[in-house]
């Protein structure tokens, strides 16, 4: 039987200019933005354009736009750079060869900002810090060891702060950028014409603002230590954004590079960029299947662990589907192309990874209100600040020094990394997992979800008969019974002798041959094996009282039983059921553990279903049959009036609508393409498993999220007073403010562990 893999259906879905009804889509990388509040502003201005709805991600420093007829791609970049950023359609997607960071121009060009400033920096505060490193004139070198880190090195804060004074905006770079400089200009100041510049001046060093003679005191350890301090925290937090976006570039680097065609009887070895549907091609053992495909040639074991995280490898043979990106584990394998590019499973992966890591959460849509609001009000608090010191105490320079750490400590960055870098991580945590979420308003639901309902066939079972029981007469061989049994049926194509010939044959091993086979509709079938009169299914009507006791207790539990009879004796009954799946028992366990309540959801009969259900633990009452599948919406409708929040796992096309209406949509991978389009998690494998593993993902990375942005929050809540009532100097402010977005990011990060 051919293995049907997700999104077996010719289904193609662009980047770029989607038509969807009247509107249109286009991602477009945004270049230039240094903060939350950049993305906030870019948003800003794209949202009032008419009919355009966009969300810019900090993080991942793209911008989802939707658009309407009679607005241009063009109108929309324009926008953008009117704004003081750049924009630009990204290219097509291409293997990744090399996430490092020497291969990563801007990282590079940080590091290389970062190390210079770094070196410059230190004797700079050193001196400053340590009276007793302080000699006649020490004040000068540190002039000329400040200035290039000021100017050079925080050239990226004052291009940013001048673009954004241009457009009467003002972002974390104008807090930075206004900060130093004014603390530079300072220490210029009291350099040239006051007496700081004069041999012999010495000057300590304190965690608080400190109140001396203006004239006398520099600032010069406060500009150059806060900008290589920035420096550092932003190079922190690129090369963790950019390992939180490991697992998707890991994703996009699964596929093969080249692959060898089948062309006029010879193999030609080309990229797989050239590869055709349609086109048979060569896959040996510890190669991987360039693209989605059939195999026509060939058995082997294919290993899709990198793609979906079953560690189990799976037969295949001719007839059955392949996923590009997996690899053939075993024997040689002739391939015939069905998807290629950009409707292979690794790319439509790929894109609804990147597509949840674009969007926001709402927790997030907040953040970015407070971010686009706090630079402007820190800019007052800082003014009032020095207002304030000034007017109570009548010292200029511990007014200006509280100003100045005021400014320095209020950036918002860690708010705007909150969430974007936690999503990232998690979405591409759960892609090696084989979990895919669609975007991060999931999160949400997840949380509040009390209700798992469970469709039964493809969920909970396999969908696909298999043999159960045996029960022979007393005498009868099960052996003998089940080869007399398996020869008629193999010859019979229905789902049930199918189930039977195979279970037959994995128990009892090669079949005899059957001679005069028919098949007798409604009855069975019947021929001569090894010269004897041989008939399966329903012929006789007295059965042995043991054979008849099974029969009936099998028909009770909603199960198929056919009769194995010889010369017109009945010599056993087979019963055949659709297989409950190994894992599904300890799937419902963990979901109970989550604090869900499992329902069976099923159109077959009760009977059936409560086998299933008292199988694998789920309460009888919590049991829907006979549900006609256009009647599965109202199930979910039902439980949500009594007050409860559900989730719905399905796999098929009759659980699409229903599975749209859940508060949560899980479609396992394994079933159809409208399915998995409804729903709002996609579990590459059909492991129910995977659910459990889905929620609790989930349920984690919105916990990351919230944990960010308490710690943002809190940090900014308490560090503006601190700085405001002189308590912080400058410096000490500028190091805080960098290790909180650092810190946001590393926590970000724990969820690479998940398991």
């Amino acid at each position: 039987m051919a293995r049907s893999s997700p999104w077996s259906t010719d289904v193609t879905s662009t980047l770029a200019d989607t038509p969807i009804g009247t509107t249109s889509e286009v991602e477009l990388t945004i270049g230039g933005m240094t903060c939350a509040s950049c993305a906030a502003r870019v948003e800003k201005k794209l949202n009032r354009m008419d009919g355009v709805t966009a969300t810019v991600n900090y993080a991942t420093e793209k911008a989802k736009v939707s658009y309407p007829v009679g607005v241009q791609v063009a109108d929309l970049i324009a926008t953008v750079v009117k704004t003081g950023y750049t924009a630009e359609e990204p290219p097509p997607p291409e293997p990744v060869e090399d996430a490092a960071e020497e291969r990563d121009p801007e990282l590079a060009a940080l590091r290389v900002r970062l190390t210079v400033s770094a070196l410059l920096a230190l004797p700079v505060v050193l001196l400053s810090m340590v009276p007793a490193l302080q000699f006649d004139n020490w004040q000068w070198l540190s002039l000329t060891l400040a200035a290039p880190v000021v100017v050079w090195g925080g050239l990226p804060f004052h291009r940013a702060a001048f673009t954004n004074a241009r457009h009467g905006a003002a972002t974390m770079d104008t807090l930075v950028s206004v900060g130093t400089l004014a603390a530079f200009g300072w220490s210029l100041w009291a350099l040239f014409f006051g007496d700081a510049g004069m041999p012999g001046m010495r000057h300590g060093f304190d965690l608080t603002v400190s109140r001396t003679d203006g004239a006398s005191t520099i600032y010069l350890e406060v500009a150059a230590g806060v900008v290589a301090f920035i420096l550092l925290g932003r190079y922190l937090e690129a090369r963790s954004k950019r390992r939180a976006g490991a697992a998707l570039r890991a994703l996009m680097e699964l596929g093969a590079k080249d692959v060898a065609v089948l062309r006029d009887g010879r193999e030609v070895r080309v990229p797989v960029s050239q590869l055709a549907a349609g086109d048979r091609f060569v896959v040996r053992p510890g190669e991987k299947i360039a693209t989605d495909g059939t195999v026509v040639e060939g058995y082997s074991a294919v290993d899709a662990s990198m793609l979906t995280g079953e560690s189990v490898p799976v037969d295949v043979t001719v007839g059955d589907a392949v996923t590009g990106a997996t690899v053939n584990a075993g024997g040689r394998l002739v391939v015939e192309a069905g998807r290629v590019g950009a409707d292979t499973q690794l790319a439509r992966m790929a894109r609804l990874v990147e597509d949840a890591q674009n969007g926001k959460a709402e927790v997030q849509r907040l953040a970015d209100r407070i971010s686009g609001i706090f630079v402007p009000v820190v800019l007052l608090i800082a003014l009032g600040t020095f207002g304030v010191w000034l007017a109570v105490t009548g010292d200029t320079v511990a007014a200006f020094t509280a100003a100045v750490a005021v400014l320095i400590i209020a950036c918002p960055c860690a708010l705007g990394l909150a969430t974007p870098t936690a999503l990232m991580v998690g979405t591409g945590r759960g892609a090696q997992l084989g979990i895919l979420i669609k975007g991060p308003e999931v999160l949400e639901s997840t949380r509040r979800v009390d209700t798992v309902v469970l469709d039964k066939t493809g969920t909970v079972t396999t969908g696909r008969m298999k043999l159960q029981e045996v029960y022979v007469v007393d005498g009868a061989a099960e052996k003998d019974v089940l080869r007399l049994a398996g020869a008629l049926e193999h010859a019979s194509e229905h789902p049930i002798a199918q189930a039977v010939a195979a279970g037959a044959q994995e128990r009892a091993g090669a079949f005899p041959v059957v001679e005069g086979f028919a098949n007798v509709p409604g009855r069975g079938v019947r021929g001569r094996v090894d010269g004897h009169d041989v008939t399966v299914g329903r012929f006789l009507e007295v059965l042995p009282e043991e054979l008849a006791r099974a029969k009936a207790a099998a028909e009770a539990e909603g199960r198929t039983a056919v009769v194995v009879a010889r010369d017109g004796a009945a010599l056993g009954v087979l019963t055949v059921a659709d297989a409950i799946k190994e894992t599904s028992a300890e799937a419902v366990r963990a979901l109970r553990a989550l604090g869900l309540t499992p329902v069976l959801l099923t159109g077959d009969n009760r009977a059936v279903a409560q086998a299933v259900a008292r199988a694998v633990g789920i309460d009888t009452g919590e049991v829907i049959a006979e549900v006609l599948p256009e009647d599965k919406v109202d199930v979910i409708k039902r439980l949500q009036d009594e007050g409860r929040t559900v989730a719905m796992v399905g796999d098929g096309v009759n659980d699409a609508a229903a599975l749209a209406t859940a508060d949560l949509g899980l479609a396992m991978g394994t079933g159809t393409d409208a399915a998995i389009e409804a729903s709002d998690l996609t579990l590459v494998r059909g492991d129910l498993r995977v659910a459990a593993d889905a929620i609790r993902l989930s349920r984690r990375t919105l916990s990351t999220i919230k944990g960010n942005l308490v710690w943002a929050f809190g940090y900014n809540v308490a560090a503006l007073p601190l700085a405001a009532a002189g308590l912080l100097n400058p410096m000490i402010a500028g190091a805080a403010m960098a290790f909180s977005s650092v810190f946001v990011v590393t926590n970000s990060l724990r969820l690479r562990a998940f398991s």
